[in-house]
């Protein structure tokens, strides 16, 4: 009996492709709008804040990119023609690609690489869809990444402007709608992308996606804003926030021994960048004890939380802030608590699965654990063996978020077992 294989690349792909460098574009154009209405109003210190998230944000998504770039053309057979022309990600043309990357535009080009493969491969039918899926994967980690460098940052200095000016201008509302919508989007996204390396579990239903949307969001908002709270009554003790807390997740990362880049120096990148993303939010990065660290994360986060509140009560304008003061300490503390009870509902009764039961390997008895189900011996569409196409890095991630701790566990006492005997 074969096991299983992934799915086609289907219209769907191609439509959250083509939304994704859409919603791309729609935020960085009010990135500019937003840049150039400070410039002009003479607002220079805001005008090189979010010119300066907008460049850190570009040269992160861009190391990452070049990175994987680097790392796949070793790859048994991934610069070979699987469409009948041409190579995926401009195949060998190495220096035309690292000048994209030095001009900033490496991530858009990865999106007309892959919207160009996925119309290739569902419009006019032809091979190589293991290509589009293999990089519609590293897109939604990019997006991930994008979002939580710049759209989070982005999002608390829009908030901080509207508290110091105590006016909103439309430039603001279009921008924080934007990034709020990047943001959404890409946790569906990338939720989406990690569930399409579980083909023995059952498909994800839109239940299941508006519940991860929500605690995402519920989780995410009220940081942002209290983040916000807090610098616009002491603003030069933000970054001083940020400098104490970033070395602290950065040396956590670092202790759990990640090993999601294939050289040294990338992996010094990712560990800097998911210090970063804890700031904001939590991000599962290991295997084993995943429960542990969430509780540890999540109780940390809302202590500090706690303490910014406090703080900006203390030192806020008590006429200014009359008419919201009141509802926000009460409303952000409830909000984070909603998005925990949502996300333990998720993993309750809404993780995918928990819905029907999974395919099983030859052999194995039927009432095996979920969690318990091997996906090694799994293959690509297009009679592609899977080991030589799997994109590894995002499926080292689907790894963390469903296979279950007793799998590892299983699996290195299984090797230390077969050691024993040789």
């Amino acid at each position: 009996m074969e096991g299983p294989v992934f799915s086609k690349y289907s219209w769907i792909d191609f439509a959250f492709s083509v939304v994704g460098v859409c919603t791309f574009l729609v935020d960085w154009g009010s990135d500019v709008w937003v840049a150039t209405e400070f410039y002009c109003r003479g607002d220079f210190l805001w005008f090189a804040v979010l010119v300066g998230l907008m460049v850190l944000s570009s040269v992160v998504v861009q190391m990452f990119s070049w990175f994987w770039f680097k790392y796949d053309r070793e790859l048994p057979g991934f610069n070979a023609s699987h469409s009948g022309g041409g190579t995926v990600l401009f195949g060998d043309r190495v220096k035309i690609f690292c000048l994209l990357h030095v001009l900033q535009l490496g991530f858009l080009f990865r999106h007309i690489s892959a919207i160009r493969q996925g119309f290739r491969v569902w419009w006019r039918k032809a091979e190589g869809s293991e290509y589009a899926v293999y990089l519609t994967h590293d897109l939604s980690m990019l997006r991930l990444i994008e979002t939580f460098c710049e759209s989070a940052p982005q999002l608390t200095l829009m908030i901080y402007v509207m508290l110091r000016t105590n006016k909103a201008r439309t430039v603001q509302f279009v921008s924080i709608a934007a990034s709020t919508t990047s943001m959404a989007w890409m946790v569906v996204d990338y939720h989406r992308s990690l569930r399409s390396f579980l083909p023995d579990k059952a498909k994800q239903g839109w239940s299941s996606s508006l519940i991860y949307f929500l605690w995402n969001l519920l989780l995410i908002a009220p940081r942002v804003a209290t983040l916000a709270l807090f610098s616009s009554v002491l603003p030069g003790y933000i970054a001083v926030h940020f400098l104490l807390l970033w070395p602290v997740f950065v040396l956590w990362v670092w202790r759990q021994k990640t090993e999601f880049m294939d050289s040294a120096g990338g992996e010094w990148l990712y560990r800097a960048t998911i210090g970063l993303i804890w700031y904001f939010s939590w991000f599962n990065v290991a295997e084993g004890q995943t429960r542990a660290r969430s509780l540890i994360y999540h109780a940390f986060i809302t202590t500090d939380a706690g303490l910014l509140l406090v703080t900006w009560w203390n030192y806020r304008d008590p006429i200014q802030t009359e008419s919201y003061a009141l509802a926000l300490i009460i409303a952000l503390p409830l909000t984070y608590l909603l998005g925990l009870l949502f996300k333990s509902l998720y993993y309750c009764c809404f993780h995918p699965k928990l819905w029907r039961p999974p395919v099983r390997d030859p052999g194995l008895p039927d009432d095996l654990p979920d969690a318990q189900v091997s996906v090694r011996d799994m293959s690509v569409q297009d009679g592609t063996p899977f080991s030589q196409l799997l994109n590894k890095r995002m499926a080292c991630h689907a790894s963390l978020f469903y296979l279950e701790q007793r799998v590892v566990r299983k699996t290195d006492d299984t090797n230390r077992a077969e050691s024993s005997h040789l």
